[in-house]
Parts: structure tokens; sequence; C-alpha cells
């Protein structure tokens, strides 16, 4: 079993930044991939961004696409999103997830693992 930690949410005025933190409690070196989800109240939880081992490359929704950066700190084994720009619709909680295995997929539902979630809210 891996458990996951997010933090870094918080209250920003739109324009802002923010930076996500997510630790695990064993090592992800191996598993498929690991990313960031968010759900806003009343919505469904929707894909943001994954970085795959494989190659190192990453994937993003177009939503954040230019905003958003997925990135891993690979002596600390910690995955950070990083968020400029923010605007009032990125307002969700986020969620950090792992995939362990192929063929890799946006659907929520697919994902292995999950943190609890950090509250962000970007104000006008």
């Amino acid at each position: 079993q891996m458990h996951l930690q997010e933090s870094g949410g918080g209250l920003v005025q739109a324009g802002g930044s923010l930076r996500l933190s997510c630790t695990h409690s064993r090592r992800t070196f191996g598993y498929y991939a690991m990313g960031w989800f968010r759900q806003a109240p009343g919505t469904e939880r929707e894909f943001v961004a994954s970085f795959y081992w494989s190659g190192g490359s990453t994937a993003y929704a177009d939503a954040v696409k230019g905003r958003f950066t997925i990135s891993r700190n690979n002596a600390t084994d910690t995955v950070y999103l990083h968020m400029t720009n923010l605007k009032v619709e990125d307002t969700a909680i986020y969620y950090c997830a792992v995939d362990v295995g192929p063929p890799g997929t946006v659907a929520a539902d697919l994902w292995d693992y999950w943190g609890q979630g950090t509250q962000v809210t970007v104000s006008t």
C-alpha cells in the first residue's frame, strides 16, 4: 500500500502562483506514472498533469497547458505541480495520484493510489 500526501494549497489571487508538493510512503520508481488531478464542487475529478517514468515525458490537460508544470525532485522523490497565472476556474481540491502500470490513462478511476487532496482557491 502506498500513502500519498499533498501540501502547498491555499488562497491566491487570480494571476498568482502556487506550488503543490506530493510526498509518498514508498519509492515510486518503477511505477508507470505520477499525476495530479483536481475536483471542483459538483464536478467529476479531472486530469491535470502527469509524469511518466519511462522516458520522463509529461502530459497536461488543455486547460492548464503553458501555465502548470509537473516536476520531480529525484533526491527527495517529491513530485511538484507548479501553477502560474492562476484563474478563478482553477479553484478545486487537487489530488496527487500514482498509476502503477501501462497503458496509461487520464481517467481518474483507473489510477491506483490517491492522496487526501489539498484545497486551492483562486480569488478575483
